[in-house]
């Protein structure tokens, strides 16, 4: 094999990426799983531009949304784990973008506030998530953009459901 013909290698490189088997191209959950990872990478790059984590954006979302709230509720509403809140929740106190005030009718629970600063935040945050949603989709009109979240509102209300 002559010099022409070879390709220098080096670790990081990306090795060129081969075909994806038909059988994989036509397998919703094979899509659905590199998709998310694609958008993920996107979403986790955007919000950094913040230093901020999804999470981050999750509770101001929800704050914001609902109002005030104990650190249960801000769990039960954004999907949060109980053991990931707290230290999430330091980090945007830290950062002035929420605050903790004792819950007049039970002391042993704080009741959780967006600042003005986290409402200025959670916009700055939006933006980046719009600019990474834009990205994700580039390929898809507006109609088939709305279809697509139809569709996987759909899917995820279905397997969201309790069985019974």
């Amino acid at each position: 094999m002559g010099a022409a013909n070879e390709i220098a290698y080096s670790p990081h490189m990306e090795q060129p990426s081969a075909p994806t088997p038909n059988r994989l191209r036509t397998t919703p959950s094979w899509l659905l799983t590199q998709t998310a990872a694609h958008a993920t990478r996107l979403v986790t790059t955007a919000l950094a531009t913040r230093h901020a984590r999804g999470y981050h954006y999750r509770l101001l979302a929800t704050l914001a949304e609902t109002g005030p709230a104990s650190q249960a509720d801000l769990g039960r509403h954004s999907g949060i784990d109980r053991s990931d809140i707290v230290a999430t929740l330091n980090d945007l106190a830290d950062r002035h973008l929420v605050r903790r005030q004792a819950d007049p009718t039970d002391r042993r629970r704080n009741i959780v506030h967006i600042t003005p600063a986290g409402q200025r935040e959670l916009t700055h945050l939006q933006h980046a998530l719009d600019t990474a949603q834009d990205t994700l989709l580039a390929p898809l009109n507006p109609t088939d953009r709305h279809e697509l979240v139809r569709l996987l509102d759909l899917l995820l209300t279905h397997h969201s459901e309790p069985e019974g």
